[in-house]
Protein backbone atom coordinates (compact mmCIF):
# COMPACT_ATOMS: atom_id res chain seq x y z
CA UNK A 1 0.00 0.00 0.00
CA UNK A 2 1.38 3.43 -1.02
CA UNK A 3 1.92 6.17 1.56
CA UNK A 4 -0.40 9.41 0.98
CA UNK A 5 0.90 12.04 3.21
CA UNK A 6 -1.79 14.49 3.08
CA UNK A 7 -0.87 15.39 6.67
CA UNK A 8 2.19 17.87 7.79
CA UNK A 9 4.18 14.88 8.63
CA UNK A 10 7.32 14.84 10.75
CA UNK A 11 9.12 18.37 11.02
CA UNK A 12 6.13 20.40 9.62
CA UNK A 13 4.89 22.43 12.27
CA UNK A 14 2.20 21.78 15.04
CA UNK A 15 -1.10 21.32 13.87
CA UNK A 16 -3.76 23.48 15.32
CA UNK A 17 -5.85 21.17 17.33
CA UNK A 18 -8.51 24.09 17.20
CA UNK A 19 -9.29 23.60 13.91
CA UNK A 20 -9.31 20.19 14.16
CA UNK A 21 -11.74 19.98 16.99
CA UNK A 22 -13.93 22.20 14.60
CA UNK A 23 -14.10 20.33 12.05
CA UNK A 24 -17.01 17.34 11.80
CA UNK A 25 -15.11 13.95 12.31
CA UNK A 26 -15.75 13.05 9.05
CA UNK A 27 -14.50 15.80 7.13
CA UNK A 28 -11.06 14.83 8.92
CA UNK A 29 -8.18 12.93 7.11
CA UNK A 30 -7.37 9.75 8.37
CA UNK A 31 -4.05 9.93 10.60
CA UNK A 32 -4.05 6.10 10.62
CA UNK A 33 -4.90 3.27 8.41
CA UNK A 34 -4.39 -0.07 9.21
CA UNK A 35 -5.33 -2.47 6.15
CA UNK A 36 -5.61 -6.75 6.68
CA UNK A 37 -3.35 -6.61 9.86
CA UNK A 38 -1.61 -9.80 10.75
CA UNK A 39 0.64 -10.81 13.71
CA UNK A 40 1.57 -14.09 15.15
CA UNK A 41 3.71 -15.68 17.96
CA UNK A 42 5.14 -18.62 16.48
CA UNK A 43 1.81 -20.76 15.73
CA UNK A 44 -0.24 -18.15 17.59
CA UNK A 45 -2.76 -15.38 15.68
CA UNK A 46 -2.66 -12.88 18.25
CA UNK A 47 -4.23 -10.40 15.75
CA UNK A 48 -6.17 -11.33 12.72
CA UNK A 49 -7.22 -9.72 9.60
CA UNK A 50 -8.23 -6.14 11.48
CA UNK A 51 -9.20 -3.30 9.30
CA UNK A 52 -9.51 0.05 11.05
CA UNK A 53 -9.32 4.14 10.18
CA UNK A 54 -9.30 6.54 12.77
CA UNK A 55 -9.62 10.33 11.85
CA UNK A 56 -7.20 12.96 13.07
CA UNK A 57 -8.16 14.04 16.03
CA UNK A 58 -10.51 11.24 17.23
CA UNK A 59 -10.36 9.20 20.38
CA UNK A 60 -10.91 5.51 20.03
CA UNK A 61 -11.37 3.66 22.79
CA UNK A 62 -10.69 -0.33 22.44
CA UNK A 63 -11.94 -2.88 24.93
CA UNK A 64 -12.59 -6.36 25.36
CA UNK A 65 -11.20 -9.99 26.82
CA UNK A 66 -7.74 -10.42 27.81
CA UNK A 67 -5.76 -11.93 25.65
CA UNK A 68 -7.64 -10.68 22.76
CA UNK A 69 -5.50 -8.57 20.95
CA UNK A 70 -5.59 -4.94 22.10
CA UNK A 71 -2.55 -4.44 22.80
CA UNK A 72 -0.39 -6.25 20.75
CA UNK A 73 -2.51 -4.21 18.03
CA UNK A 74 -1.80 -0.53 18.80
CA UNK A 75 2.07 -1.67 19.99
CA UNK A 76 1.78 -2.46 16.05
CA UNK A 77 1.03 0.97 15.28
CA UNK A 78 4.76 2.18 16.18
CA UNK A 79 6.43 -0.80 15.88
CA UNK A 80 7.27 -2.24 19.16
CA UNK A 81 5.34 -4.75 17.56
CA UNK A 82 6.13 -5.89 14.26
CA UNK A 83 3.39 -7.48 11.73
CA UNK A 84 3.65 -9.71 9.54
CA UNK A 85 1.11 -9.12 6.76
CA UNK A 86 -1.43 -6.07 5.68
CA UNK A 87 -0.53 -2.51 6.03
CA UNK A 88 -0.27 0.43 8.29
CA UNK A 89 0.16 3.65 7.54
CA UNK A 90 0.53 6.54 10.41
CA UNK A 91 0.22 10.39 9.60
CA UNK A 92 0.95 9.69 5.57
CA UNK A 93 3.91 7.46 6.23
CA UNK A 94 4.04 3.81 5.82
CA UNK A 95 5.38 1.25 8.66
CA UNK A 96 8.30 -0.81 7.20
CA UNK A 97 11.51 -1.97 7.55
CA UNK A 98 12.98 1.07 6.89
CA UNK A 99 14.42 2.57 9.35
CA UNK A 100 14.34 5.83 8.68
CA UNK A 101 10.38 5.74 8.07
CA UNK A 102 10.08 3.99 12.01
CA UNK A 103 12.20 6.83 13.05
CA UNK A 104 9.66 9.46 11.84
CA UNK A 105 6.66 7.30 12.76
CA UNK A 106 7.64 6.93 16.66
CA UNK A 107 8.43 10.82 16.67
CA UNK A 108 4.92 11.48 16.14
CA UNK A 109 3.18 8.90 18.53
CA UNK A 110 3.28 8.58 21.72
CA UNK A 111 2.71 6.01 24.41
CA UNK A 112 1.72 5.40 27.61
CA UNK A 113 2.14 1.73 29.15
CA UNK A 114 0.44 0.27 31.74
CA UNK A 115 4.02 0.54 34.19
CA UNK A 116 5.01 4.03 34.47
CA UNK A 117 8.62 2.68 33.34
CA UNK A 118 10.12 6.24 34.46
CA UNK A 119 14.21 6.06 35.17
CA UNK A 120 14.15 5.65 39.12
CA UNK A 121 17.64 7.82 39.09
CA UNK A 122 16.20 10.78 37.27
CA UNK A 123 13.88 13.53 38.39
CA UNK A 124 11.00 14.18 37.08
CA UNK A 125 11.71 17.11 35.20
CA UNK A 126 14.82 14.99 33.72
CA UNK A 127 12.89 12.05 33.09
CA UNK A 128 10.17 14.53 30.57
CA UNK A 129 12.90 16.77 29.16
CA UNK A 130 15.28 13.60 28.04
CA UNK A 131 13.88 12.71 25.39
CA UNK A 132 12.95 16.11 23.86
CA UNK A 133 16.73 16.75 24.09
CA UNK A 134 18.26 13.82 23.15
CA UNK A 135 16.29 13.19 19.98
CA UNK A 136 14.84 16.56 19.05
CA UNK A 137 17.85 19.01 20.29
CA UNK A 138 16.13 20.50 22.07
CA UNK A 139 18.18 23.23 24.02
CA UNK A 140 17.51 22.64 27.92
CA UNK A 141 16.68 25.46 29.10
CA UNK A 142 13.35 25.26 26.64
CA UNK A 143 12.74 21.68 27.05
CA UNK A 144 12.63 22.24 31.35
CA UNK A 145 10.39 25.13 30.23
CA UNK A 146 7.98 23.05 27.96
CA UNK A 147 8.01 20.25 30.68
CA UNK A 148 6.97 22.59 33.18
CA UNK A 149 4.20 23.43 31.34
CA UNK A 150 3.00 20.10 30.69
CA UNK A 151 3.30 19.04 34.43
CA UNK A 152 0.98 21.86 34.81
CA UNK A 153 -1.22 20.61 32.49
CA UNK A 154 -1.31 16.99 34.33
CA UNK A 155 -1.82 18.90 37.48
CA UNK A 156 1.67 17.93 39.42
CA UNK A 157 3.38 21.24 38.89
CA UNK A 158 4.87 20.54 42.65
CA UNK A 159 6.59 17.40 41.62
CA UNK A 160 9.13 18.99 39.35
CA UNK A 161 11.91 18.11 41.19
CA UNK A 162 11.45 14.98 42.84
CA UNK A 163 12.29 11.20 42.45
CA UNK A 164 9.62 8.97 41.03
CA UNK A 165 9.53 6.93 44.27
CA UNK A 166 8.73 9.67 45.63
CA UNK A 167 5.28 9.73 43.77
CA UNK A 168 1.69 7.91 43.87
CA UNK A 169 0.95 5.47 41.38
CA UNK A 170 -0.93 7.92 39.99
CA UNK A 171 1.26 10.88 40.24
CA UNK A 172 4.18 8.50 38.26
CA UNK A 173 1.25 7.86 35.73
CA UNK A 174 0.70 11.69 35.13
CA UNK A 175 4.78 12.17 34.99
CA UNK A 176 4.81 9.66 32.28
CA UNK A 177 1.57 11.39 30.16
CA UNK A 178 3.66 14.49 30.41
CA UNK A 179 6.94 12.65 29.04
CA UNK A 180 4.96 11.25 25.87
CA UNK A 181 3.20 14.42 25.40
CA UNK A 182 6.98 16.46 25.71
CA UNK A 183 8.16 15.25 22.39
CA UNK A 184 4.87 16.47 20.33
CA UNK A 185 3.46 13.58 19.35
CA UNK A 186 0.61 14.33 16.51
CA UNK A 187 -1.25 10.45 17.94
CA UNK A 188 -1.44 9.06 21.73
CA UNK A 189 -1.39 5.48 22.23
CA UNK A 190 -2.89 4.38 26.02
CA UNK A 191 -2.29 0.95 27.19
CA UNK A 192 -4.80 0.38 29.99
CA UNK A 193 -2.87 3.49 31.62
CA UNK A 194 -5.26 2.85 34.76
CA UNK A 195 -4.90 -1.07 35.24
CA UNK A 196 -1.87 -0.96 37.57
CA UNK A 197 -3.39 1.77 40.15
CA UNK A 198 -5.39 1.74 43.03
CA UNK A 199 -8.87 2.65 42.48
CA UNK A 200 -8.17 5.80 44.55
CA UNK A 201 -5.87 6.86 42.02
CA UNK A 202 -7.72 6.60 38.70
CA UNK A 203 -9.73 9.62 38.34
CA UNK A 204 -6.89 11.54 38.48
CA UNK A 205 -5.19 9.36 35.51
CA UNK A 206 -8.63 9.83 33.54
CA UNK A 207 -8.79 13.54 34.07
CA UNK A 208 -5.72 14.08 32.96
CA UNK A 209 -6.43 11.84 29.44
CA UNK A 210 -10.11 13.89 29.38
CA UNK A 211 -7.74 16.65 29.51
CA UNK A 212 -5.53 15.65 26.59
CA UNK A 213 -8.80 14.41 24.58
CA UNK A 214 -10.53 17.95 24.34
CA UNK A 215 -7.27 19.48 22.98
CA UNK A 216 -8.20 17.50 19.77
CA UNK A 217 -5.39 15.19 19.98
CA UNK A 218 -5.92 11.99 18.07
CA UNK A 219 -6.14 9.28 20.97
CA UNK A 220 -6.20 5.59 20.70
CA UNK A 221 -6.88 3.41 24.39
CA UNK A 222 -6.83 0.63 25.24
CA UNK A 223 -8.78 0.34 28.69
CA UNK A 224 -11.88 -1.15 30.52
CA UNK A 225 -13.15 2.75 32.03
CA UNK A 226 -16.15 2.39 30.36
CA UNK A 227 -17.75 5.94 31.69
CA UNK A 228 -14.29 7.26 29.98
CA UNK A 229 -15.43 5.98 26.90
CA UNK A 230 -19.05 6.60 27.05
CA UNK A 231 -18.11 10.43 28.19
CA UNK A 232 -14.61 11.03 25.89
CA UNK A 233 -14.81 8.23 23.00
CA UNK A 234 -15.80 9.31 19.25
CA UNK A 235 -15.64 5.16 18.54
CA UNK A 236 -15.03 2.33 20.78
CA UNK A 237 -13.70 -1.03 18.91
CA UNK A 238 -14.93 -4.33 20.04
CA UNK A 239 -11.11 -7.17 20.25
CA UNK A 240 -12.04 -10.83 20.62
CA UNK A 241 -9.44 -13.70 19.43
CA UNK A 242 -7.42 -11.28 17.88
CA UNK A 243 -10.35 -10.14 15.78
CA UNK A 244 -12.17 -6.37 15.53
CA UNK A 245 -15.30 -7.52 16.03
CA UNK A 246 -17.55 -4.54 16.03
CA UNK A 247 -16.75 -0.57 16.40
CA UNK A 248 -19.15 2.16 16.73
CA UNK A 249 -20.52 5.11 18.15
CA UNK A 250 -20.02 5.22 22.40
CA UNK A 251 -24.75 5.34 22.29
CA UNK A 252 -24.43 2.50 19.59
CA UNK A 253 -22.46 0.40 21.70
CA UNK A 254 -23.78 0.66 25.06
CA UNK A 255 -27.59 0.59 23.92
CA UNK A 256 -27.72 -1.58 20.75
CA UNK A 257 -24.33 -3.21 19.90
CA UNK A 258 -25.16 -5.53 16.45
CA UNK A 259 -22.62 -8.53 17.62
CA UNK A 260 -23.97 -10.58 20.03
CA UNK A 261 -20.14 -11.52 21.81
CA UNK A 262 -20.01 -7.50 22.34
CA UNK A 263 -23.15 -7.44 23.65
CA UNK A 264 -22.19 -10.27 26.32
CA UNK A 265 -19.01 -8.86 27.36
CA UNK A 266 -20.59 -5.81 27.98
CA UNK A 267 -23.01 -7.26 29.98
CA UNK A 268 -20.55 -8.73 32.07
CA UNK A 269 -18.58 -5.64 32.79
CA UNK A 270 -21.21 -3.11 33.31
Amino acid sequence: MAASNQSNGPGAQALDMDAVTRLPLEQRDDIIVCEHVHKWFGDFCAVRDVSMRVKRGEVVVIFGPSGSGKSTFIRMINRLEEHQTGAIVVDGIEMTNDVRNLDAIRREVGMVFQQFNLFPHMTVLNNITLAPQRVRHVPRQEAEAAARQLLERVGIPEQADKYPAELSGGQQQRVAIARALAMQPQIMLFDEPTSALDPEMIKEVLDAMRELAATGMTMLCVTHEMGFAREVADRMAFFDEGMLVEIGSPGQMFSNPKEERTRMFLDQIL
